[in-house]
């Protein structure tokens, strides 16, 4: 059975987001991590080094601000397909 359309069309939307999202990850995660030492990253970021920074707190903003936007773009993906979750009384 040939999936329809509008259902195709709602998996790409979705894994287009799902992949930018998971270049930002991979970005944060690992070469950030990797070009630490690099002269490029070697600036202040509130009085600690960015590297440093990003070890122990900034990632971890991000991996928030990824799963805030994942959530809140599915969210209006599912209304906008008309498969949203209802409201449970």
């Amino acid at each position: 059975m040939q999936p329809s359309k509008r259902r195709r069309e709602y998996w790409r939307k979705n894994l287009r987001v799902t992949a930018f999202l998971m270049a930002i990850w991979f970005v944060v995660t690992f070469v950030v991590g990797y070009y630490a030492d690099s002269p490029w990253l070697r600036f202040q970021f509130f009085g600690w080094p960015f590297s440093f920074y990003m070890g122990a707190q900034g990632s971890l903003v991000v991996y928030l601000l990824i799963i805030w936007f994942y959530a809140r773009y599915m969210n209006k993906l599912d209304e906008e397909y008309g498969v949203g979750e209802e409201e449970e009384e």
